[in-house]
C-alpha cells in the first residue's frame, strides 16, 4: 500500500490520518476521533472508551469493527506504532454509536476532507490554498506561513531526489533528514523537538522564520549537490546530506556572529503565537 501520512484540523484538533493513493481513500485513526467527540483531554482515556466500545460492538457482531484494521501512524513520541484505523465510510457507522454533540459537525467535516483530498488529486493547487487557511485559521503571520509553504515546496524537491537516486523512503529518509539537521543545527531532529518543547507537535511548525530559512538552505543544498554529484547509493548520499547542511551550517555561523544571538532557541509555536 503506497500511502502518505497527514494531519487533518478539526475545532484545533489534530486527527492523524493516511491516504492510500492505491485505494484513493483516507484512513483515519479511530482514537483521535473519540478523543474529539467525548471531548477528552487525555488521549489514554479516549483509548479506554474505545477498548470497551470496540468490546461491545463486537460482541453485538458489528461488522465495522471487524473489517478495521491497524496501520502504523506517528504517536505522540514520535515514534511509528499501530493503531486503529478505519476509512470514511466506517467511520461514519462507527461515530452512530457514540453519543455525541459534535457527532454531525464531525460528520460534516468528514465528507470535506475526504472531497478535498479528491479535488487535490486534480489540482494540485488547492492543497497550497488548505494550508495556506488552517495555518491563517491557527494564527500564524502571512510572513511566517509564505516561508513555511516554500519550505514544503524544497522537501518535496528533495525527496523526489532522494527517489531518483534510491533512497528508500522511511527509515533512509528519517537518517539523511537527521543528519541534515544535525549538521546545521547540531541537533538531530529528536533533539530539536526536545528544545522546543515538542511532542507529536511537527517540528518545522514550531521554527521561527530564521530557523525555517537556514533549514530550507540546508534541503536545496543538499538537493542541488546530489543532483551535481550524482550519488550511487546510501552512503554516497549521506556524504551529500553532510555537505548541503554544512552551507547552512556557515550561514548560521555568521549570523550568530553578526547578531551576537542563537538561532537555534526554544521558541515553538505557542510562543512565536504569543508574541506576533
Amino acid at each position: 500500500m503506497k500511502s502518505q501520512e497527514a494531519i487533518k484540523i478539526f475545532e484545533d484538533k489534530k486527527v492523524r490520518t493516511l491516504w492510500d493513493e492505491n485505494e484513493e481513500k483516507w484512513y483515519i485513526s479511530i482514537v483521535d476521533v473519540i478523543e474529539i467527540l467525548v471531548d477528552s483531554k487525555d488521549f489514554q482515556t479516549a483509548r479506554k472508551y474505545w477498548n470497551k466500545l470496540k468490546q461491545r460492538l463486537k460482541e453485538e457482531g458489528n461488522e465495522t469493527v471487524t473489517n478495521c484494521h491497524q496501520l502504523k501512524l506517528k504517536a505522540s513520541d514520535g515514534k511509528l506504532r499501530f493503531t486503529d484505523v478505519a476509512d470514511t465510510e466506517q467511520l461514519f457507522r462507527l461515530i452512530q454509536s457514540i453519543p455525541s454533540p459534535k457527532a454531525e459537525p464531525f460528520k460534516l467535516w468528514l465528507a470535506k476532507v475526504g472531497k478535498e483530498r479528491l479535488d487535490e488529486m486534480s489540482d494540485p493547487e488547492l492543497s497550497i490554498d488548505r494550508a495556506l487557511k488552517q495555518y491563517l485559521e491557527l494564527g500564524y503571520s502571512q510572513n511566517w506561513i509564505n516561508q513555511r509553504l516554500k519550505s514544503i515546496e524544497i522537501r518535496k524537491e528533495l525527496t523526489d531526489e532522494w527517489k531518483r537516486v534510491g533512497v528508500k523512503e522511511g527509515q533512509e529518509f528519517a537518517t539523511l533528514t537527521d543528519i541534515i539537521t544535525k549538521t546545521w543545527a547540531d541537533k538531530t531532529t529528536k533533539e530539536y523537538k526536545i528544545l522546543k518543547g515538542l511532542k507529536k507537535e511537527n517540528l518545522r511548525d514550531n521554527m521561527t522564520n530564521t530557523e525555517l530559512i537556514l533549514n530550507m538552505l540546508a534541503e536545496a543544498s543538499t538537493k542541488d549537490i546530489s543532483e551535481a554529484v550524482n550519488p550511487k547509493d546510501f552512503n554516497e548520499s549521506y556524504d551529500v546530506a553532510i555537505q548541503g547542511g554544512n552551507v547552512a551550517k556557515v550561514a548560521k555561523e555568521e549570523l550568530e556572529a553578526k547578531t551576537g544571538k542563537k538561532v537555534v532557541t526554544n521558541k515553538n509555536a505557542k510562543n512565536l503565537l504569543e508574541n506576533k
